[in-house]
């Protein structure tokens, strides 16, 4: 099938209610465990590479491993995505080096310059075959070179419906993230979290069938705390987005959940338990393989809750979708 775009993907999650899911990718182990859940599950998958992703493997080494694992299961929609890019010239980068989707995050920027920036990336990108994903409202927590607004401040800056409409009109974006009241990195909230569904209801009010986009959506899982904290961690405190949360964000307009955090704690959890329990363990093997098992084990129930198990044939893309690249 060679990699898509999530045009397919987001036309069948807006008219029958589910989420495609956007997951992290460091390393080999990462994208394995994710690929193989959505092969064994038959769902439609995006992997997101970040700017501290491309830091610490280089493009070359996850373009090859993300290439590997498209060629594995031709079966499987896969689109790989620029998560979070800050410039035209990132997102040109990226649009030159084969991805099929990229994001442009000008929601640190006023309005009006979000609006020119976000345009000036459709406009290269469109003319390359590549969809764009942008962002307006702003989420708060931290993760990488991703800095939100303070806890306290994040439902000050929700995304306005009213905006959305007229930004998506200037820009003619293929997709939207909006702020929800989530946040990113492991320690989002200090209490049950409170999302403003509300706002999207809103905003789909005023943008009919178009795709939503909810980051800052790691849950968190606490047994993943647990075991990191029983091995030697120090994770206190830390709280995610609920699943029955996205779920039903997944049920309205949201078309695209991200997730992180979620695969770093499973990842960390299960090297320090095995090397807790092992203390004598040098290979890599050893410890790398069953972080990778525990990923699948996830990512397999994030399929379920995101709705989106059992969509990969309906989610394959039509042949001016898939974009091939040399």
């Amino acid at each position: 099938m060679g990699l898509v775009t999530t045009k397919q993907m987001f036309s069948m999650a807006c008219k029958h209610g589910y989420a495609i899911g956007a997951f992290n990718v460091n390393n080999m182990e990462i994208t394995q465990g994710i690929v193989m859940a959505a092969a064994e599950e038959k769902a439609p998958v995006i992997l997101q590479v970040s700017r501290g992703a491309r830091k610490y493997a280089s493009m070359r080494y996850l373009r090859g491993i993300i290439d590997a694992a498209v060629d594995e299961n031709p079966s499987i929609p896969i689109c790989m995505h620029l998560d979070h890019g800050d410039t035209f010239e990132t997102c040109k980068q990226c649009v030159d080096d084969g991805f099929t989707s990229v994001m442009i995050d000008g929601s640190h920027h006023s309005f009006e310059d979000n609006i020119a920036l976000t345009r000036r990336v459709v406009e290269y990108a469109h003319a390359h075959g590549v969809v764009v994903e942008a962002e307006l409202g702003q989420l708060g927590g931290i993760e990488e070179d991703v800095i939100g607004v303070g806890a306290d401040d994040v439902s000050k800056h929700l995304t306005d419906p009213d905006q959305a409409a007229e930004f998506v009109a200037r820009t003619d974006v293929d997709s939207l993230a909006i702020a929800i009241g989530t946040s990113h990195g492991a320690y989002k909230f200090k209490t049950e979290p409170k999302l403003a569904f509300d706002v999207i209801e809103q905003v789909s009010r005023k943008l009919p069938g178009f795709p939503l986009v909810m980051h800052g959506s790691s849950t968190v899982p606490k047994e993943y705390a647990d075991i990191i904290n029983t091995y030697g961690g120090k994770m206190p405190d830390a709280k995610g987005v609920p699943e029955e949360a996205i779920s039903k964000a997944a049920r309205m307009a949201i078309c695209k959940v991200n997730f992180d955090t979620d695969l770093r704690m499973a990842m960390t959890a299960t090297i320090r338990q095995v090397l807790w329990e092992k203390p004598s363990e040098f290979d890599p093997r050893n410890y790398l393989g069953p972080a990778r098992d525990e990923i699948k084990t996830m990512m397999k129930r994030r399929f379920h809750v995101l709705g989106s198990a059992g969509k990969a044939a309906e989610c394959s893309a039509h042949p001016s979708m898939v974009t091939v690249h040399s």
